[in-house]
């Protein structure tokens, strides 16, 4: 809102529920008085014409009888008024005013009264033109350099400049590449009209131009572009990206002149060749705009917009802002009553106000405060309080805030018992003869009426039936959204949760959202089997409880009536292998066995998952899980090298698609250039290189697709492979929930593979960067230099040495943690970005050299211990 508002001097309500728009307001000298006073010119949608002169006796009186000069009822809706020289053998001021199809050009006298009433003013009709087209907006001018009087041009609704010259029909120009209508004006000192396209260009036709062009009653046909005749060519174009409001010409002398472009998010100021003079970003939507020369070459601008304000701008800086009783469509600014730069606008429903700029004296005089004694100990036990707060604030380092007990919006997630009677998958890749699918129940509910944004969202190749809705919800009244999640593609998916997301914006504006994960059920993605005896890879959990019979871990995939199911399990993966699970029966151990090493982690998760609930549903507390090794880390490397190595073939692929296509355009260049040729050419086999350029380019293609769905799925076994492998580490090491946080950052710092940005690259960095800081075991590790940039390795043999320097470290117990405390104790290190770790830096040292501040050998600890005698009894 303004400060200031625009001072009312004179207003009044233009008819009664009629409408009004940008070419209805006109200000000038209609009726050719000799004091050289400016009347106002209304026209409206209803065919109304009204011509006002304000006489106020004081600012901000009501409209007196006399102040309407005249008021005429015309029999169609006025679209636009303008006041010129348009009558030839006289350079007296005439009225034309332009209706849908037709355009009449008036002359308004006065008379001096000899009553009470005053004086009569009368409007006489001097011509009229009948539009054969529908007309949309004119402007006017001294077209072709003629003086003494003005020609005016009608731009139609289908894109034809008419051109009239006075009282006869000059000739009609169809705009090339026409669609809408749009703004126009007339630049003087080029010659030339100024339109804005629906293409959101600001075009410039050149009079002559138009005139020598062929004539064009209808328009422009494939076959009368190549008929005779020149064809109307654009002087000038220039793309402002967005809609034009208005526009408008103002020419400081014959040697400057600048085009105004009112858009719709940015105000533009042209030169008359079309160089940008300067472009001002507006903070509200404009309504309308008017240009004006001041004094020398001072340009000011008025620009009325939405929110009922009048900006005035001299070029880009805003020079006063003053608030209007309404918004204006019309604004221009004219000499009433021999008062210069007054102010007129218009609002669509007929407001007419004639304002100033200017303030009013405030009368209003504070009153004397009495003087009184100020307490100094008050103030200081305040301020004390008050910076106790402040450090005690400080102390939280979390700086989000706490959510609320009561939410204004609830959101839950249920995941229906047993799969789908009938299937819901559809376009699955899956070679199964039945796809299941499981139903998913989201239940939300509010205290207020909001618009709620819900996003599904499940690891691929998982999908949803439906993952994104928009609805409103009504206060206390709960929605229930029902979807279906099924395998759409061909291989296991490396993880089972998903996460569902409301987002929505309170009554007061702001931006909330509210997140709830849920896990699939196992039976999704893999079936009962027959266990198998023989696998290549098997782990072993050991637990500190006795085991626990299969059928009652896995009710859903065991059959009751079977005894061997007590201690074997078989699960079939959809899109995967046969993985087994043994219980022993002596020992507290669990055996999961399978061809693939990534195959064997969700039934790990799930097992482990279940095992915890068991316990904790019986009240056990101290149940662990963990895992005697060792960790299949060259099973995970074959895993690394496989997906590196596809990586490196969609690189080649590229390579050569790039060069089969550089080919192709240049043997297409070839045999254009002998179509073209008016000596006939042989070609050379050109056609049958072009063939098989385009084979190759169909086959590189379908090469560099299917290369593509395998790294993706290499990927997605990749995921797989190292959140068992991370699995096992922390059942290994003992690892608490921040160290394990901290290993599945580094290890898996991507969602999606991308060939910019890799999986191999990323995780190099982290673990370099790791083994330098938390993991290290000497200061020479902190002098290591860094890598500015991330890009795919040669290979992957620095990634697997790194790894396998970080499990060599964790084994002899070393320990993570980001806590910045302990880091503060280390050398600090540069800042852009992880470092690298020189080959010779990671071999063994021997423990005289160990750095115990972040890397603690317990063994070795002791032994010092007992040597100084601290120990020792």
């Amino acid at each position: 809102m303004s400060l200031f508002k625009a001072r009312e001097w004179w207003s009044t309500a233009v008819g009664n529920n009629e409408e009004f728009d940008q070419g209805c307001l006109c200000v000038a000298n209609v009726d050719n008085s000799s004091n050289d006073q400016d009347k106002i010119i209304v026209g409206s949608y209803m065919g109304f014409l009204r011509i006002y002169n304000p006489h106020p006796i004081k600012p901000g009186d009501s409209m007196q009888p006399e102040d309407l000069l005249l008021e005429v009822q015309l029999r169609d809706p006025i679209l636009q008024v303008e006041v010129g020289k348009f009558v030839s053998g006289t350079e007296l001021l005439h009225l034309a005013v332009l209706h849908c199809k037709k355009l009449c050009v008036y002359a308004v006298s006065g008379s001096l009264g000899n009553i009470e009433h005053g004086n009569q003013f009368q409007l006489k009709r001097m011509y009229e033109h009948t539009l054969q087209r529908t007309a949309y907006n004119m402007t006017y001018g001294p077209f072709g350099g003629i003086k003494g009087r003005d020609l005016i041009c009608i731009q139609s609704v289908d894109g034809m400049l008419m051109l009239f010259e006075q009282e006869s029909y000059s000739f009609g120009r169809f705009l090339p590449g026409f669609l809408l209508p749009g703004p126009l004006t007339y630049s003087s000192r080029t010659d030339s009209f100024i339109t804005i396209s629906s293409c959101r260009q600001v075009e410039s036709y050149k009079y002559e131009v138009l005139a020598f062009a062929k004539d064009a009653e209808t328009q422009e046909t494939e076959q009368q572009k190549l008929g005779s005749g020149k064809r109307l060519v654009v002087d000038w174009v220039l793309n402002i990206g967005e809609q034009a409001l208005d526009i408008c010409v103002i020419s400081v002398n014959q040697l400057i002149s600048s085009v105004f472009v009112l858009g719709e998010r940015n105000f533009f100021c042209l030169k008359d060749n079309g160089q940008i003079r300067f472009i001002k970003k507006l903070d509200c939507s404009p309504s309308c705009f008017l240009p004006y020369a001041v004094s020398g070459t001072v340009v000011n601008t008025l620009i009325g917009n939405h929110n009922s304000i009048l900006h005035i701008y001299q070029d880009v800086c805003l020079k006063w802002a003053a608030q209007l009783p309404h918004i204006p469509v019309a604004v221009r600014v004219g000499k009433l009553l021999n008062l210069r730069g007054m102010i007129v606008t218009l609002s669509d429903s007929g407001h007419l106000q004639c304002s100033y700029l200017g303030t009013d004296p405030s009368l209003f005089q504070a009153p004397k405060v009495e003087a009184r004694d100020i307490n100094y100990e008050e103030y200081d036990a305040e301020m004390n309080k008050l910076q106790k707060i402040i450090r005690e604030a400080r102390k939280i380092k979390d700086i989000v805030p706490k959510s609320e007990k009561n939410e204004d919006l609830s959101l839950g997630v249920t995941i229906l018992s047993g799969l789908d009677s009938v299937s819901q998958a559809t376009d699955s890749e899956v070679t199964a003869e039945v796809v299941p699918s499981t139903s998913i129940k989201i239940r939300v509910e509010s205290r207020q009426l909001i618009l709620i944004k819900l996003s599904v969202h499940v690891q691929s190749p998982l999908a949803l039936t439906q993952d994104k809705f928009i609805f409103e919800l009504e206060p206390y009244a709960p929605k229930t959204l029902l979807l279906s999640a099924f395998l759409k593609g061909n291989c296991p998916p490396a993880d089972l949760e998903g996460s569902a997301l409301a987002s929505y914006s309170t009554p007061t504006g702001v931006p909330k959202v509210v997140q709830c994960k849920f896990r699939l059920p196992l039976q999704l993605v893999c079936f009962p089997a027959q266990p198998s005896k023989t696998a290549s890879q098997k782990l072993t959990i050991d637990t500190n409880k006795l085991p626990i019979s299969l059928v009652t871990l896995f009710p859903d995939f065991a059959d009751q009536t079977e005894e061997d199911q007590l201690n074997a399990l078989g699960f079939q993966l959809l899109a995967g292998s046969r993985v087994t699970l043994l219980a022993s029966k002596t020992s507290q151990r669990y055996r999961i066995q399978s061809d693939y090493l990534e195959d064997l982690w969700l039934i790990t998760k799930e097992l482990t998952l279940r095992l915890e609930e068991h316990f904790r549903k019986q009240n056990c507390k101290d149940f662990a899980c963990s895992f005697s090794g060792p960790i299949p880390l060259q099973e995970y490397f074959e895993i690394i090298d496989h997906h590196f190595e596809l990586r490196l073939n969609a690189a080649k692929y590229e390579q050569l698609l790039s060069e089969r296509a550089i080919q192709f355009r240049a043997i297409e260049r070839r045999l254009l250039a002998r179509f073209k040729d008016k000596t006939p050419a042989p070609l050379q086999h050109l056609d049958t290189l072009l063939e098989g350029t385009y084979r190759q380019v169909i086959a590189l293609a379908d090469a560099a697709e299917e290369n593509q769905t395998n790294m993706f799925q290499a990927f997605t076994k990749l995921k797989s492979a190292t959140q068992l492998v991370i699995l096992l580490i922390s059942l290994w090491q003992k690892l608490s929930a921040d160290q394990v946080a901290i290993l599945e950052a580094a290890f898996l710092p991507l969602t999606q593979d991308a060939q910019e940005l890799g999986w191999e690259e990323s995780v190099d960095a982290a673990v370099s960067h790791l083994l330098k800081t938390c993991l290290s075991k000497s200061s020479k590790d902190h002098a290591l230099t860094l890598s500015n940039q991330l890009c795919i390795p040669k290979d992957t043999n620095r990634l697997k040495k790194h790894i396998t320097v970080l499990y060599d470290r964790l084994a002899k117990g070393g320990h993570m943690s980001l806590n910045t405390d302990v880091d503060s104790q280390q050398t600090m290190i540069p800042q852009g970005g992880c470092a690298t770790i020189l080959e010779s830096d990671l071999e063994e040292r021997s423990a005289s050299q160990d750095s115990p501040a972040m890397f603690t050998n317990h063994r070795q600890l002791m032994k010092q211990k007992t040597k100084s005698g601290f120990v020792k009894q």
